[in-house]
């Protein structure tokens, strides 16, 4: 049962940083995260503030300079929809199809899907872990088959969203506001991993909240796409996913980014896959070299140990098609 609160639809970003200024005030988006939170006693909150009315935080806009603008409030479902997505940004495209339900899709919003919480059963069950302040991660001997190969240490959850990782390949700069003021991060800067702080997930400080991202338009010969795999065809989270965008010249590769989901507690970039990757044609040895350096460093549980050659695979495919482009 959910516990009382106050609910408030501030009409601007300046009055709902103010409504955030309270101790226990909650940002509500789409809400298809938050309500689940609060409901399962995650975390608690005295009052919500909804994002709803404010108009600037909506829209997905391709400028004239090839830039794509989306609003923090952008639905996940018109992301998926959109012509400009879809022929220029296609792993963003991708991703965001593949998000939950269409249901979910349609009330989901992109701000929410960059900031939802984990949802390993121990931090959503009734357990003091690490992520909630507590001294253990009880997944490191307990039920862990969908948890983290990467990236683990204190705590070992698996990042959720799928257009995180999409985001990141195209190189998007998320922009935020704040007590502070207004600050631009690169996507793959806004992302912490528990031996940054187990705690969080984000770098969001209290009453600050997400206004939008920017993604730069495309190298010329840029081709991009996400894939998830995952154990039920639709309404399931990532066993292991793989955004990439590669520009290609004149058979080599000019530009790289291969970023994983579902594998590590926040989007996994494969530096030292692209650094390989760098000025090789894709050929058959390079799409070999490039899996086998993918999973170097993994460290999977007793029970997650298959993630480690689906991560093989999924770049060799990605690499497959990129080579056929």
């Amino acid at each position: 049962m959910l516990r009382t609160f106050a609910y408030v639809r501030p009409g601007s970003v300046g009055e709902a940083l103010e409504q955030l200024e309270e101790r226990g005030a909650r940002v509500h988006a789409g809400g298809t995260d938050l309500l689940g939170c609060l409901r399962d006693g995650v975390f608690e909150a005295s009052k919500v503030v909804s994002l709803s009315r404010i108009g600037e935080l909506r829209g997905i806009t391709a400028a004239p300079d090839g830039e794509l603008r989306i609003g923090a409030m952008a639905t996940i479902a018109a992301l998926a929809a959109h012509p400009a997505v879809k022929e220029r940004f296609t792993a963003l495209s991708d991703a965001a199809s593949v998000v939950a339900s269409p249901q979910l899709r349609n009330q989901g919003t992109l701000g929410g899907n960059l900031c939802q919480r984990p949802r390993c059963w121990y931090y959503r069950g009734g357990y003091d872990c690490v992520r909630k302040g507590g001294e253990t991660c009880y997944a490191i001997g307990g039920e862990n088959q969908y948890h983290a190969i990467f990236g683990g240490g204190a705590c070992w959850i698996v990042h959720p969203s799928d257009t995180a990782p999409a985001l990141m390949a195209l190189d998007a700069r998320v922009r935020l506001v704040g007590p502070k003021g207004a600050r631009v991060l690169p996507l793959e800067k806004f992302y912490l991993l528990p031996d940054d702080d187990a705690t969080k997930e984000t770098v969001l400080e209290p009453g600050e909240i997400v206004l939008g991202v920017q993604v730069p338009p495309p190298a010329k010969g840029t081709r991009s796409a996400y894939r998830k795999v995952r154990a039920r065809g639709s309404w399931d989270f990532a066993m292991a996913g793989l955004a990439w965008a590669i520009a290609m010249d004149d058979g080599r590769v000019a530009d790289a980014r291969l970023v994983l989901s579902g594998v590590a507690p926040a989007p996994w970039r494969l530096h030292a896959v692209e650094k390989l990757l760098i000025r090789q044609r894709l050929d058959a040895k390079t799409v070999a070299r490039a899996a086998a350096a993918a999973v170097v460093g993994a460290k999977p549980l007793e029970q997650n140990a298959y993630k480690v050659p689906l991560v093989r695979g999924l770049v060799e495919d990605a690499l497959g098609a990129a080579s056929r482009a």
